[in-house]
């Protein structure tokens, strides 16, 4: 029975995200972001509970990319898909919201196509066993879902082309071989997981201050230091 424990997370991860995607399409964007968010911690679990019962399989990372796919690929582009038709209908002038500007929008499907090449390199990369290269689909799932809650706090995000673009860019930063850390604790010593306590303790920070909206400059912040740790780890001789 235990050998089951870890994929039935993993499914629920798959639901949630399938969910979200419904959400979405009906509009309901702030509940999409949060099922996106519960994706997430049931894609935690699943590897954890796998590696405390023992009961790691093929057929688990399979199952496991799968859903990814699904809840950080699929659902949070829908949901930058329904914000972007939004800002469309919202902040552009009625001249402007017709033609090509109802086009651009589907390009950010994208995403999940380089979402799934990101999963499929991440599962034979054997350098990411201890940092990531490229940004983790988790990570720009979070960004790119939540980038309509953050626009509550920022202004800067009520525009298209600034979204739209920052979308583009994540794509990018998915297929990129940036080193990026782990939040992956081998033990609590303070000195070997300084950058980790530093950046959990930046996102704290910005959680209490912006709530929700926080996860997008959450996860800038996270590339910004993945960015600045590159020349201290390894300095030019």
């Amino acid at each position: 029975m235990k050998k089951h424990i870890p994929n039935l997370i993993t499914c629920s991860n798959l639901i949630s995200g399938c969910l979200s995607i419904l959400f979405a399409t009906r509009g309901m964007l702030e509940v999409a972001s949060l099922m996106i968010l519960l994706s997430a911690v049931f894609d935690f679990f699943d590897g954890f509970a796998a590696r405390m019962l023992k009961v790691q399989s093929v057929i688990g990372v399979d199952l496991d990319s799968l859903a990814d796919v699904v809840s950080f690929g699929v659902a949070p582009t829908t949901i930058l898909f329904v914000f972007l038709n939004q800002l469309i209908d919202n902040t552009l002038p009625p001249a402007a919201q017709e033609g090509l500007m109802r086009i651009l929008p589907y390009c950010v499907f994208v995403i999940p196509a380089c979402s799934a090449l990101r999963l499929a390199k991440f599962n034979h990369d054997e350098r990411q066993h201890t940092e990531f290269r490229g940004l983790a689909t988790p990570a720009n799932a979070l960004f790119i879902g939540y980038l309509h809650f953050s626009a509550k706090s920022l202004a800067v995000l009520n525009h298209f082309w600034v979204v739209f673009l920052l979308s583009l860019a994540f794509a990018v930063l998915l297929l990129s071989d940036i080193p990026m850390f782990s939040l992956k604790f081998k033990n609590l010593k303070f000195k070997e997981n300084l950058v980790r306590y530093i950046f959990l303790a930046l996102a704290v920070v910005l959680f209490v201050i912006f709530r929700f909206g926080a996860f997008p400059i959450i996860i800038l912040a996270y590339i910004l230091i993945s960015l600045v740790r590159i020349p201290l780890k390894h300095p030019l001789q």
